[in-house]
């Protein structure tokens, strides 16, 4: 495994022109983000060698490199999730990449179901917490020696970019919410008995991806900022159906609120 990533990031060292501590990782419906970014170059995941393909509509497939706020960030547009067939460490194989690229913080970006009852579809929920309800574990295995067997997860998102992201949006006019995401396998959206469930175990917002990113990231030391946008609701008695072009549609119109957001924090850091 250690050889494939390492392999992968010599290929990638091999075509890059920049070198960027700041990487984006964007979820469904939020790959318009990359028109933000200036003097950029692009390397398509088939081009790459051990990177998966992503098979979701919305999730181009590619890893963008350029400037954002002033700084040289690197995005990949799709991510890859274990719905699709994947094996936790091709999920997360991107993340331990990054590291070997020099990735110092990264921000991950998803479109989620709210449960909270105050929140709205189209919010923009700061993440500060997570409930892993995936099957297996992405560090499940021979430790990878980036971090610790047991990696303390006590603040797995870092509480200085989440204050730097109140106070941005404060400023902006940006209504902003703040909660814990709970990450299932998928595919399925939750039923409205699995919405009630997950609110009432600690969950504000539910989706298909980013715990196990999340997790590979601290273990690999690497600072995490997540934002999830609110595409539909799981509310107790207001629970809406929802289908994939919906998601999409509610989290395309959200974007321009997130990248402001991550374009901020990126240029205060």
């Amino acid at each position: 495994m250690l050889q494939k990533i390492q392999e992968t990031a010599e290929f990638l060292k091999g075509k890059m022109t920049t070198a960027p501590e700041t990487a984006i990782i964007l979820g469904t419906g939020l790959g318009s983000l990359v028109n933000e970014i200036t003097d950029k170059y692009e390397i398509e995941y088939k081009d790459i060698p051990n990177f998966p393909l992503s098979t979701v509509e919305g999730h181009s497939g590619k890893l963008i490199f350029g400037k954002l706020g002033g700084k040289e960030i690197m995005a990949m547009q799709g991510r890859f999730h274990f719905y699709e067939g994947y094996s936790m460490k091709e999920v997360t194989f991107p993340v331990r990449v990054m590291r070997e690229l020099g990735i110092k913080t990264l921000f991950v970006s998803n479109a989620a179901g709210g449960m909270n009852p105050d929140f709205l579809i189209g919010d923009l929920m700061i993440i500060n917490d997570h409930i892993n309800f995936f099957p297996e574990h992405p560090l499940r295995g021979k430790n990878i020696p980036y971090g610790d067997r047991f990696p303390d997860m006590s603040a797995a998102y870092d509480k200085e970019l989440i204050a730097k992201a109140k106070e941005i949006a404060a400023e902006k006019g940006i209504r902003i919410v703040e909660g814990v995401y709970l990450g299932t396998q998928g595919p399925t959206f939750e039923t409205p008995a699995e919405y009630r469930m997950f609110h009432r175990m600690g969950g504000d917002a539910v989706g298909m991806s980013t715990v196990p990113e999340v997790i590979v990231a601290r273990h690999c030391g690497i600072r995490v900022f997540g934002i999830s946008v609110i595409t539909d609701l799981g509310v107790e008695g207001i629970v809406v159906e929802c289908s994939h072009e919906e998601v999409q549609k509610a989290a395309d119109e959200a974007q321009p609120k997130m990248t402001t957001i991550f374009r901020e924090i990126i240029n205060r850091a």
